[in-house]
C-alpha cells in the first residue's frame, strides 16, 4: 500500500467525494482543512487498510476498488460505492477497531485523520467544526443502522418462512427414527 500526501485546489474537490453526503456538513474553509489532513491510499489486493483489534484515528472514503469487511477473518461485508465512508466509529468511541478493511483488488482511498483535525480545531475553540463532524457521524450511522435493520427484517423473514415450510415424509421419517433410538 502507498500512501500520498492529498494537494488539492482549494474548492476543488474529486467527483467520488461529491457523493459524500459528508461534505456537505462542512463550510468550505472547514471542506480545505478535512481534506489538507487526508492522504491517499493507493491499494493493491490484499493490502490490510484497517486491522481489527487496533487502534487508528482514521476515517476513510472509497475513492475506486472495492474492499472487503472481515471480522474474525471471515468476510462480512463488502465496500464498492466510491463515496462510501468506512472507520467512523472511531471518531465516536476511541476503541479499538471491530473489523478488518482489505482490498479486494486495486482501490483507491482518501484517509482522513481525525486526531490532526482535533489538533487543527481544538473542541473548545471550533466547536461548529466539530457539530458539524459529530453531525456526519451521526447521519453516516443512522444510515447503517437503518440498512442493517432493514437486512435483519428480511433475514428474520426468511427464517420465519423455513421454520414454517412443510418438512418431506422422508425427513419427517428419519427425524422420528433418531429420537426413537435417543429415547432408547
Amino acid at each position: 500500500m502507498k500512501e500520498y500526501a492529498y494537494i488539492h485546489e482549494e474548492g476543488a474537490i474529486l467527483p467520488p467525494l461529491k457523493a459524500v453526503p459528508f461534505l456537505n456538513s462542512f463550510t468550505d474553509e472547514q471542506l480545505d482543512d478535512v481534506l489538507n489532513s487526508s492522504s491517499l491510499l493507493q491499494c493493491d489486493p490484499g493490502d490490510v487498510i484497517i486491522q481489527e483489534g487496533t487502534i487508528d484515528s482514521r476515517i476513510y472514503v472509497l475513492l475506486s476498488g472495492e474492499l472487503e469487511v472481515r471480522v474474525g477473518g471471515k468476510k462480512v461485508a463488502s465496500i464498492a460505492r466510491p463515496g462510501d465512508v468506512f472507520g467512523e466509529l472511531a471518531l465516536v468511541n476511541q476503541d479499538k477497531r471491530a473489523a478488518s478493511v482489505i482490498a479486494g483488488g486495486r482501490a483507491l482511498c482518501l484517509a482522513v485523520d481525525q486526531k490532526f483535525l482535533q489538533d487543527m480545531h481544538p473542541r473548545e475553540e471550533d466547536p461548529a467544526f466539530h457539530a458539524a463532524l459529530f453531525e456526519f457521524v451521526a447521519r453516516l450511522v443512522a444510515k447503517k443502522l437503518d440498512a442493517t435493520s432493514r437486512r435483519l427484517a428480511e433475514v428474520e423473514k426468511e427464517l420465519r418462512a423455513l421454520k414454517e415450510a412443510p418438512v418431506p415424509t422422508q425427513d419427517r421419517r428419519r427425524r422420528t427414527s433418531v429420537r426413537r433410538r435417543q429415547m432408547a
